[in-house]
């Protein structure tokens, strides 16, 4: 799949199956515009069921549709990035929180090292309060999602910051069926959505307003959510030129119900659902205004694309209870106050029935204007000291180039190269911790692509990708809290890798991809459960293998099956080990859907993740985990019904393990290495009831 546009397909098989497809995927991954409103009528995105062959630079590479999520039971909003092959989304925290996430054998903690969009909007934040790279998807409403198109690897030019692993954009709707829905469940949990379109003269105007509460299952506290989202979109122009703009808003508050060490269940303290420290939770909001603008005529197409957005979070934790401060405990406080401006601009040429060669160029710029990224000690969510307090200005530009040439009727090439230049300054409290640095890279990128046969193509990529460190890390000079010198880190952390694949189709109706690959990376970041955040750690490599499968039986059934093997560990041999903690080794889901037009539907879905080191020497390990959801329903013209079973069979396996010392009262001064684990949410029901009109 191209996705940055460019060459058509010129085979007559491929010309029948892709030809709606093009019209609104093969747009760069980092800036996806809206469609135009008088290609609605037009617009083909079925989803999984896609078509990709002719125009895939890779063989991990796909494109997820609103048909997929449709009946797709989520226990959060952030479960839709499970419809990524291989990806792994869990939470060790509230529901508010941004979820852990898993790919190819890294835990990618709240988003480092897979890069997401929304409507040509950065998601993964930088030099961020809790973990560089931190990605909440929470106020993204599902039901306005169009597409999701994803990549992994770093073999994709379009793709700069937090895409070692891969990257998805996800794009909305710009016309929205008028729809009222109401959801209820256990828990307390309840939901209302509205949304809609209307035409305004030439333009169309979209929007929806959600508003969601929920207690959970915890013994302990009541997650007390209490979450409102807004979108609104203005879409104009023609079929040459077009433009959008839009605005979201999101603000959310909680409590939160962290992972919990072993011995206090084992001991009876509390339950499996209980807490120890009842006061930590969060409150953010995120507001953004972007817009769009195209112009595309025989000879090129262009894309101009602008955002501000405005963010703040207070996240308040306790992950070792007592161990640094018997008296008053050690829950802390993460802050982060910031305003974000960016854009790009892509023009693409070339690629016609006639021409064998096409082009993509690209710049993009962000700015963070981070005015208080701070860690304060707190008790009861009160502050009691400031731990470190800065604030941070940090820029970047990035500049692509990238050529798809068909050489003959059998092979293609496409070969790119990236480069990106950042800038930071850092204002902190501490003079010394001070200053600022700027650093850039350049990253080639390549595919060579065999075309087998009209329904099957072998792919060779490779290439070299990144991530940035927070800025933070890269002026300090002194500990905030020791005093201590310390060292600094790279601000610039590179990657490179390469795959072999294959993608086929058998009887227009399965779709097969296998991949071999495999990562290095400079310097791993690790979550670091003492202290709540990223840190810098040893070099990393891996390899594994990849085999997804999507299967339409009918018109109505379809199947899907993905499994995933890796290796992964530390490159050089240290003292501790060169096992990478929480580094999953076999991923596994799997689902069986039907959809009858006007009628009955339901999806059965599953997935398995093996057990992981939790250490370095690989002494102490996870549990594997198993989970199914249900969602069952049934849909007219203007009603519809779902109830989602969640956690069907009731299973008590844990979301997540991690492994460090914390310390309960009347326990030793230096605390107790344990693991500390957040179980499954117990089975529940949720019913949505939605009119259409």
């Amino acid at each position: 799949m191209n996705l940055h546009g460019g060459r058509k397909p010129n085979m007559t098989y491929l010309r029948r199956h892709v030809s709606g497809f093009l019209l609104t995927c093969l747009i760069p991954l980092s800036a996806h515009p809206h469609t135009q409103p008088n290609d609605l009528e037009e617009v083909i995105v079925s989803g999984r069921q896609t078509i990709l062959i002719g125009e895939a630079r890779s063989a991990s590479e796909g494109v997820i549709g609103q048909m997929d999520l449709a009946i797709r039971p989520l226990l959060r909003p952030g479960d839709i990035l499970e419809a990524v092959p291989g990806l792994i989304v869990t939470q060790h925290s509230g529901s508010g929180k941004s979820n852990q996430m898993f790919l190819r054998g890294f835990n990618l903690d709240h988003g480092t090292d897979f890069a997401t969009w929304i409507d040509g909007m950065p998601v993964n934040m930088r030099t961020h309060g809790h973990g560089q790279g931190y990605t909440d998807i929470n106020f993204l409403i599902p039901e306005t999602i169009e597409r999701m198109t994803f990549v992994k690897g770093p073999y994709h030019a379009e793709l700069g910051d937090f895409s070692s692993a891969g990257g998805v954009n996800i794009s909305t709707f710009d016309r929205l069926d008028n729809q009222l829905s109401a959801g209820l469940g256990q828990d307390g949990y309840r939901r209302l959505l509205a949304m809609g379109s209307t035409d305004l003269d030439s333009l169309t105007l979209s929007g929806a307003l959600e508003g969601a509460n929920y207690d959970g299952p915890w013994t302990d506290i009541s997650e007390d959510v209490e979450k409102l989202n807004g979108l609104m979109t203005l879409v104009g122009g023609s079929d040459s030129q077009a433009w959008s703009s839009t605005l979201m808003y999101y603000q959310n508050k909680w409590n939160s119900a962290d992972q919990i060490p072993e011995r206090a269940v084992r001991e009876g303290l509390i339950s499996d659902l209980g807490s120890i420290d009842t006061a930590t939770g969060g409150k953010t909001h995120r507001a953004s205004l972007s817009g769009q603008y195209s112009i595309q005529n025989d000879n090129y197409r262009s894309q101009l694309s602008a955002y501000i957005i405005d963010y703040e979070l207070d996240l308040w934790s306790n992950f070792t209870y007592f161990l640094e401060d018997p008296v008053n405990g050690d829950e802390f406080e993460q802050a982060d106050d910031r305003t974000i401006y960016g854009g790009a601009y892509r023009l693409f040429w070339g690629g016609g029935d006639q021409q064998s060669l096409s082009h993509s160029l690209g710049v993009e710029f962000r700015y963070d204007d981070i005015d208080t990224v701070g860690l304060y000690n707190t008790r009861q969510r009160q502050r009691l000291n400031t731990v470190r307090e800065d604030s941070v200005e940090e820029a970047s530009v990035g500049l692509y180039y990238e050529l798809s040439w068909d050489i003959t009727d059998d092979w293609r090439t496409v070969v790119g190269i990236r480069g990106d230049y950042y800038w930071f300054d850092v204002d902190a409290q501490r003079p010394q911790n001070s200053g600022s640095d700027s650093d850039y890279i350049i990253s080639p990128k390549a595919s060579l692509v065999y075309v087998i046969s009209d329904v099957t193509e072998a792919y060779l990529s490779a290439g070299y990708g990144f991530h940035s460190n927070d800025a933070r890390g890269v002026t300090i000079e002194t500990d905030p809290v020791t005093g201590e010198p310390v060292s600094d880190v790279d601000a610039l952390v590179q990657s490179k890798g390469a795959e072999l694949g294959l993608k086929t189709v058998w009887r227009e109706r399965w779709n097969a991809s296998l991949a071999l690959w495999y990562l290095e990376l400079d310097s791993e970041l690790l979550f670091v459960g003492d202290a709540g955040t990223t840190e810098p750690s040893r070099a990393s490599e891996r390899w594994g293998v990849e085999f997804n499968n999507y299967w339409s039986i009918t018109d109505v059934w379809s199947i899907e099956a993905d499994v995933a093997w890796t290796n992964a560990e530390f490159s050089e041999d240290a003292s501790e080990g060169r096992d990478i903690p929480n580094a999953l080794e076999w991923v596994m889901s799997g689902a069986i859907s039907a959809q009858y037009p006007n009628g009955w539907f339901g999806s059965l879905r599953a997935r398995h993740f093996d057990g992981a080191p939790l250490i370095e020497d690989g002494s102490v390990t996870s549990d594997g985990s198993t989970i199914a959801n249900l969602a069952l329903g049934w849909a007219g013209e203007h009603w519809r019904l779902q109830v989602d079973v969640l956690n069907l069979f009731d299973s008590s396996d844990h979301d997540i393990d991690y492994y460090y010392a914390s310390r309960l009262p009347g326990e030793p001064a230096g605390g107790v290495e344990d693991l500390h684990f957040h179980v499954f949410e117990p089975r529940q029901v949720r019913a949505y009831l939605g009119l259409t009109f």
